[in-house]
């Protein structure tokens, strides 16, 4: 039974691998480090691109487990094709929690205290002062009420928020409330204040922001979005903000990166911040944290946990 096990992470530096497996690392360079017939399980190098990540799966021939170190998976899913039934594909839920919901928190508090403003005034030596709008006693709608979802809510609720909404593929309860179906949105986005886009990238939500999605925000609503760019119309969303009726944060664009004279730069009322959702200090520990545990349960035969995705169904 083949039993290398590959990650972009230095198997000396991970405390917790079971014993048994060889264990090599490969973090995306052009020569593989090994075979890769003889991989088991394939940690996939983390922020590579969707090129890096596939390119030994075909090869592959042997592997069991495919472990992503993202949340979302859309960059490894064209790969799986060529591999055998009955291959799991898991995310990286745990790790980036965090990090994501900082960051969704650091974008409102930024675009609504206007600190962008105040960054380029610094610059300036000019005195903007004026009166800004609050997080306090806002709307907020969450589409994408996964664990980043739920953490986001988690830092919201200091934040003495009016209310706050959540949605996700199906309707379910919670221990916070109701989450709504994605079918619920049209009656739900003329209500808030901050829409923040927390979902996955499937075909059912790529391009879910589009014009009648932003055409029910409320006039001066924040678009938040730390999913994937896809999610939202890029076309429709500049629209929105060339008009001055919306304004939005974003750590995810489409295309991305975004590329130099891309309108989306200079679009009015929007914050862009270059795809470091996941990417802090909190994400090493979790990742070693979560191979640790993935790879004492494969070790040992038991089912990995995360699983979004098995070849074949």
């Amino acid at each position: 039974m083949t039993s290398d096990i590959w990650l972009p992470i230095p198997a000396d530096g991970i405390e917790g691998l079971p014993a048994g497996p060889r264990y090599v690392h490969w973090d995306g360079a052009e020569d593989f480090p090994a075979d890769p017939a003889d991989c088991a399980f394939y940690v996939v190098p983390y922020m590579k691109g969707a090129e890096v990540a596939v390119r030994p799966l075909a090869r592959m021939t042997s592997v069991r487990v495919v472990q992503t170190l993202s949340a979302g998976t859309d960059h490894v899913l064209p790969g799986l094709a060529s591999l055998p039934a009955g291959i799991r594909l898991c995310n990286a839920k745990g790790v980036h929690e965090a990090s994501t919901a900082e960051l969704a928190l650091t974008l409102i508090i930024a675009s609504l205290r206007g600190i962008p403003g105040f960054v380029a005034g610094q610059e300036r030596e000019e005195w903007r002062s004026g009166f800004y709008p609050a997080l306090a006693d806002k709307s907020v709608l969450i589409v994408g009420y996964g664990s980043i979802g739920a953490a986001i809510e988690d830092r919201l609720t200091p934040f003495e928020c009016a209310r706050v909404a959540r949605v996700a593929r199906s309707a379910r309860a919670t221990e916070r409330g109701e989450v709504h179906p994605l079918g619920a949105l049209p009656a739900l986005l003329p209500e808030a204040d901050v829409v923040i886009l927390s979902t996955p990238l499937t075909e059912e939500t790529k391009g879910l922001a589009g014009a009648d999605f932003l055409a029910r925000m409320k006039d001066g609503a924040l678009l938040v979005n730390v999913a994937r760019g896809a999610v939202v119309d890029t076309e429709a969303l500049l629209g929105e903000l060339e008009s001055g009726r919306i304004r939005a944060a974003l750590d995810v664009t489409e295309p991305e990166p975004l590329p130099p004279g891309h309108p989306l730069w200079h679009a009015p009322g929007v914050l862009i911040s270059p795809h470091v959702g996941g990417s802090t200090s909190a994400f090493l520990p979790r990742a070693k944290r979560l191979l640790a545990g993935q790879l004492t349960r494969f070790v040992a035969g038991e089912e990995p946990h995360n699983v979004v995705h098995t070849t074949g169904h």
